[in-house]
């Protein structure tokens, strides 16, 4: 079974299985919005992941959106995206130190026994 992000498909494969003519995929390439892999000789592949974004694509131009709103759109998706793995990277490490800060806490508890001399013990030596 091929990676996902393995380029395997020729271009008509990939057309016919994201539900476009393959003119369009050429379009959609010269306006940025999908880059294929290609092989030695300069055929284009795509990859799972092509067709995923193709149909993306479709499903926003279906919706009504431009190619420059369509492309718009999914650099703000994937902009998203990172923030949102940037947070859940920080929101770990702000996990960890918050841990870290509490094990130092349990290490510097003294156990009440040990700490507390009761008052009329204290009043007795002086």
């Amino acid at each position: 079974m091929p990676e996902y992000d393995q380029a395997v498909y020729v271009i008509s494969v990939a057309a016919e299985l994201a539900g476009v003519h393959p003119q369009t995929l050429r379009i959609y390439e010269r306006k940025g919005l999908v880059e294929p892999g290609r092989t030695r000789g300069g055929s284009r592949r795509y990859s799972d992941a092509d067709i995923a974004m193709l149909q993306r694509i479709q499903d926003l131009t279906n919706d009504g959106l431009n190619l420059a709103g369509v492309k718009r759109v999914l650099e703000l998706e994937a902009e998203v995206s990172a923030l949102r793995n940037k947070l859940e990277v920080e929101r770990a490490r702000a996990s960890q130190e918050v841990e870290s800060v509490h094990r130092q806490y349990r290490r510097d508890l003294v156990p009440l026994r040990q700490a507390v001399v009761p008052f009329a013990n204290r009043r007795r030596r002086g």
